[in-house]
């Protein structure tokens, strides 16, 4: 059962620096975008988790799907996503999502297709078969595309993991989120090295694959943290990292420790090089999907 989200205070009012300001995108073709999800009864993670880059991002004609519906059984202190508990809501899966994922990003015309989900612990699977279904559905729609997926920790099962990679991502893409020592404030229902494994699992199982994790940095986390953790990344062998600013989405959420200057942003990416990752994107703005075909195209191998 979902623990319900801790009351937290909300961060003392302050003004962003000047490197966070980023003005919104205002124009026909966001509004379109946003009503063709409306009628394919899709969710973007670009909302519901109150991305700072929507508006840039949907302006350009990109979008992150996030399926399994729009309420997660987890309360990450960080997430605006929907939280519910199966006691309480409707947690039934919509059969048609994934051919309808298909339909928006043909429609959307994509070369480069991200599909993430919410966390369905309550689903004896996590959800995999559904997320793999779409995988399936977008190729068979788009086979010259290529699809990303960012995953959860399946609670740490591989044949669900394995189910997902069977469908053909190109790119695996599952999130640390954080620095271990802040995980039970920021990621209570998550480990760590849970997730270390996964990624793991899917480097020995599928080398051909991509692997991808990200994080945000700003929760209170220390620099010698931050690079234990790149580390940690590299000896699972991962090839990508992001490195991005906590942004609190709602009152509700925990509060902004820091911001990050952009020199800091500048140093974790070098050091992350001098380990061996193909490619680390760092940078306030940075998000785990954000600009995700550009990052992949320079961390593939010539």
């Amino acid at each position: 059962m979902t623990e319900p989200l801790v009351q937290l205070r909300p961060a003392p009012v302050s003004r962003l620096p000047e490197w966070l300001r980023k003005g919104a995108t205002h124009s026909e073709s966001v509004t379109l975008l946003k009503r063709d999800l409306r009628r394919h009864h899709l969710h973007t993670v670009c909302e519901s988790a109150r991305c700072p880059n929507v508006h840039e991002c949907f302006h350009r004609g990109a979008a992150t799907f996030m399926i399994l519906g729009n309420l997660c059984t987890r309360g990450c202190g960080f997430c605006a996503v929907p939280k519910g508990s199966p006691e309480k809501h409707e947690f039934a899966l919509d059969p048609n999502e994934p051919e309808n994922v298909a339909r928006m990003a043909a429609r959307m015309r994509l070369s480069y297709v991200v599909i993430t989900s919410v966390n369905r612990d309550d689903l004896p699977d996590g959800g995999s078969a559904h997320f793999a279904q779409t995988v399936r559905q977008v190729r068979r729609a788009l086979p010259e595309a290529r699809v990303e997926v960012l995953t959860p920790d399946f609670c740490g099962d591989f044949e669900a993991v394995e189910r997902v990679l069977q469908a053909g991502p190109h790119v695996f893409n599952h999130n640390l989120e954080t620095v271990p020592r802040l995980y039970r404030r920021v990621r209570p229902q998550a480990d760590y090295q849970q997730s270390l494994a996964v990624l793991w699992h899917v480097r020995r199982t599928h080398p051909a694959i991509l692997t991808k994790s990200g994080i945000m940095v700003g929760l209170g986390e220390k620099q010698q943290e931050v690079q234990a953790l790149l580390g940690d990344l590299r000896a699972v062998s991962v090839d990508v990292a992001t490195i991005g600013q906590y942004l609190q989405p709602t009152r509700r959420n925990l509060p902004v420790a820091e911001y990050v200057r952009p020199a800091q942003f500048d140093s974790y990416r070098e050091y992350g090089l001098s380990l061996g990752f193909r490619m680390v994107f760092a940078g306030p703005f940075v998000r785990s999907s954000y600009m995700a075909e550009l990052a992949a195209e320079e961390a593939s191998p010539v």
